[in-house]
């Protein structure tokens, strides 16, 4: 910007500055639904992908409104990977920007894991939806994250029943973990595909569709068995904080979904 061009912009008037005397704070102020590109780190390496965005501050009730155009001059100038320890840096670069005390990053995005298939060993990438989520409120900050991660289940009840097979369906598993230390985004993607009836594969060849038909059937769940043993595992790592999770079941033969929440809440 020329020294004329910033002559004129210090001359304009700073309305969003100006006193508001409603005496009403607001407790988060901003925008949403903004895409732009980021990069994450899976499997400890950086991946490209595209998040949509949300992002507010804290206003004081004397203050008339938000520089929002300082949320977007943070996001374009951000050029490292989104972690834990970026994110608890950034959030901090954000609202000294912004002159607020609190404030919220919220950015969902796609990521992928490459993958082998379990017999032939043939390797494609799964995608999975992912939620950074970094808050700072009176001077203390929570970091957590969120994967959407879609497994196979098979009914307990259906086996128990059928003379010859037993219905199953996609599931998806949703956890939102708050972290007390650094945890990967494939190993968050773990604690679900392990505990289902099987994970799901890209790429499958038909020894590889046995193993999986055949994984499943051994191994039945109800959505119910499904959410305890992911929570089971979820209590045991010290990493993690409080979560809250989420299992659906696409139900095959039924017009309806089935699903069960656990939360732990401190």
């Amino acid at each position: 910007m020329s020294a004329a061009a910033e002559a004129a912009v210090l001359a304009m008037p700073d309305v969003q500055a100006r006193v508001d005397l409603r005496d009403i704070p607001i407790q988060r102020v901003g925008i949403k639904s903004l895409r732009y590109p980021l990069s994450v780190v899976v499997g400890g390496k950086p991946q490209a992908t595209v998040g949509t965005w949300s992002l507010d501050v804290a206003l004081n009730a004397e203050q008339k409104g938000a520089h929002m155009s300082r949320l977007i001059a943070w996001l374009d100038a951000l050029d490292r990977p989104l972690t834990d320890v970026s994110l608890a840096q950034e959030i901090e670069t954000l609202l000294a920007l912004l002159e607020a005390e609190g404030g919220r990053i919220e950015v969902s995005f796609p990521f992928f894991v490459r993958k082998a298939a379990p017999v032939t060993g043939l390797q494609s990438l799964m995608e999975y939806d992912g939620t950074w989520f970094a808050e700072r409120r009176q001077g203390q900050t929570t970091l957590s994250m969120q994967a959407v991660v879609p497994v196979k289940s098979l009914c307990p009840c259906s086996k128990e029943v059928s003379e010859d097979g037993a219905h199953n369906q996609r599931s998806h598993i949703s956890l939102r973990v708050d972290l007390r230390q650094a945890l990967d985004w494939a190993e968050l993607v773990r604690f679900a595909e392990d505990n289902a009836s099987s994970e799901l594969w890209g790429l499958l060849k038909r020894s590889d569709e046995k193993w999986v038909t055949e994984r499943a059937y051994a191994n039945p769940k109800f959505v119910e068995d499904l959410i305890r043993d992911v929570a089971v595992c979820l209590n045991a790592d010290a990493r993690i904080g409080n979560y809250r999770v989420e299992v659906v079941n696409h139900e095959s033969i039924h017009a309806h979904d089935a699903f069960a929440v656990v939360e732990r809440r401190d």
